[in-house]
């Protein structure tokens, strides 16, 4: 009775066994799936954090030069104002040789019309009139003709020419928009900006939003440092017009990146206060869903303004671009594979062994390579930057982490199309890896942006003059159909541990440096300050 027991448990075990096998190539499949979809999350989750943190520097770097163009225009003011600390306010034609010398269309393109104000107290009314008439205006009248106690009548404006010759006599005094701006200007003795206004020199048709810009003229020798003193001599305003389109063309041409801008007057988004939008046939950007989007307030001589900032589906193109979708399909692909080979592993065990040890480090290659290049991808470049500060902590000694930025890469792709940008970046990796050492590591971590970790460096080691060899390597124009392209690149550069102790921190560093050998003309190398 025992032994017939015993009989029975193995004939059942020799049951069970084949029943696990026959679900192993099931259980590969579930886990090969479960790792894909980690993996392709993983992807995923980079690639957003990556657009978020570009879209944020789109958006300081949009405000810095709206900040860096209005202080361009108050020293421009100030200028003029340091004229009538020299020469008297009605010397007209001191002021138009001035003006004339400043070039207003190749050095101040957005400004429409510099121009003076005059501060006429109510009883100087007649007096100041006849002093216009008597300088060759023989029509001269303050407009609108109406009493007041006090007047701010435009005398002068340049450059004096096309739409500009309009009569003059204008009082600015009577519009509570500008009246608003002359008054901050007057008792702060500070440029400061209108809000939202329709300029003369437009006329009466439709026209594009405006503002001015105001600086007061006080009398000279004479102490200004009170409100009571300032309002007590002051002599005037010079001012500059503009509309808000030239001045953000001026920022960015026509193209925006992919970004729609909207400018608002005052803290509110809203239809009445809209300035500027880069794309005029769209609705208002407030209304508009989009993937990304920013209000920054801003505060621009004394005044309020509202920057909108969106993304287009462009710039998700450009900067989002991510390998999430392949690494879903390769990784679906291989899971599949992998399961048939756990399931000839039932049948022949060391022929699916060589096949599945294949089929895993084509995988392990695929998800650490970038699949244009074939160079270390983003995730396989991190790890050995964590590799090479854990080694340099230890041994004390310094690395070098660069970042290379193709010039005017999106013209080549726009031109010739994304294949032949496509070849250039694949000759681009080659050209680098050809200037690096066996220790070095060159990768890719989107679009036409590339990153080598330059390893192991001596105290003396020249860094730079590596990452000028990188550089150079991209000098050579690239033959593509019998025809040269020429490209060049911007590199930016930090060292461990004089630019950061972390990997954040390092690239933090280097891509400031970059994005300075960028605005520093291109082509260049800077390392991080």
């Amino acid at each position: 009775m025992i032994q017939n027991g015993v009989a029975s448990n193995k004939i059942r075990q020799r049951k069970r066994a084949p029943a696990l096998l026959r679900v192993l190539p099931w259980m590969v499949l579930t886990v090969m799936l479960c790792i894909t979809w980690l993996a392709w999350e993983h992807e995923r989750e980079s690639a957003q954090r990556a657009l978020h943190s570009q879209f944020d520097f789109d958006l300081r770097e949009t405000v810095s030069r709206i900040d860096q163009r209005i202080l361009g225009y108050e020293q421009m003011l100030h200028g003029v104002q340091s004229l009538f600390s020299t020469t008297a306010m009605h010397n007209r034609a001191a002021m138009h040789a001035y003006i004339e010398a400043l070039q207003l269309d190749a050095n101040f393109s957005a400004a429409q019309v510099i121009g003076l104000v005059d501060w006429v107290p109510g009883h100087r009314k007649g007096a100041h009139i006849q002093s216009m008439r008597s300088a060759g205006f023989t029509s001269y009248e303050i407009e609108p003709n109406e009493l007041h106690d006090n007047y701010a009548p435009i005398i002068q404006r340049e450059p004096f020419v096309g739409r500009n010759v309009l009569a003059l006599g204008m009082d600015a005094w009577v519009d509570p928009v500008r009246r608003i701006a002359m008054e901050r200007a007057r008792d702060s003795g500070l440029a400061s900006i209108s809000g939202k206004v329709r300029l003369r020199v437009d006329g009466t048709g439709n026209s594009p939003p405006g503002f001015i810009m105001y600086l007061p003229i006080y009398a000279p020798g004479l102490p200004h440092d009170t409100v009571q003193q300032r309002r007590a001599h002051l002599l005037g305003w010079v001012y500059a017009a503009f509309h808000m389109r030239d001045l953000m063309a001026s920022l960015f041409g026509d193209a925006t990146m992919g970004l729609s801008v909207a400018m608002y007057d005052g803290t509110e988004a809203n239809e009445a206060a809209l300035m500027y939008q880069s794309d005029a046939s769209a609705a208002p950007i407030a209304a508009t869903p989009a993937t990304l989007q920013a209000t920054e307030y801003m505060v621009e001589s004394g005044h309020d303004w509202t920057l909108s900032l969106q993304s287009q589906d462009s710039y998700a193109q450009r900067y989002g671009r991510s390998i999430a979708t392949a690494l879903a399909l390769a990784g679906i692909t291989l899971s599949a594979l992998l399961a048939l080979l756990a399931w000839l592993l039932v049948n022949g065990r060391e022929r699916a062994l060589r096949i599945a040890s294949t089929m895993t480090e084509e995988l392990r290659h695929m998800a650490q390579h970038d699949p244009l290049t074939g160079i270390p991808n983003r995730a396989l470049f991190n790890d050995r930057l964590l590799q090479e500060l854990a080694r340099a902590k230890r041994q004390r000694t310094q690395f070098a982490l660069v970042f290379i930025d193709l010039d005017h890469f999106k013209p080549i792709n726009d031109n010739f199309g994304h294949a032949v940008g496509d070849h250039i970046l694949k000759d681009v990796a080659v050209r680098l890896q050809g200037s690096v050492r066996d220790t070095d590591t060159v990768g890719r971590i989107g679009g036409d942006e590339f990153v080598v970790l330059l390893a192991q460096l001596g105290e003396h080691d020249p860094i730079e003059d590596l990452a000028e060899k990188l550089r150079v390597s991209l000098k050579p124009p690239f033959q593509i159909g019998g025809k040269d392209l020429p490209l060049s690149c911007s590199v930016g550069v930090a060292v461990y541990p004089k630019d950061g102790t972390t990997p954040i921190a390092l690239m933090k560093s280097a891509d400031e440096a970059m994005y300075r050998a960028k605005a520093e003309g291109r082509n260049c190398v800077r390392l991080s300050a």
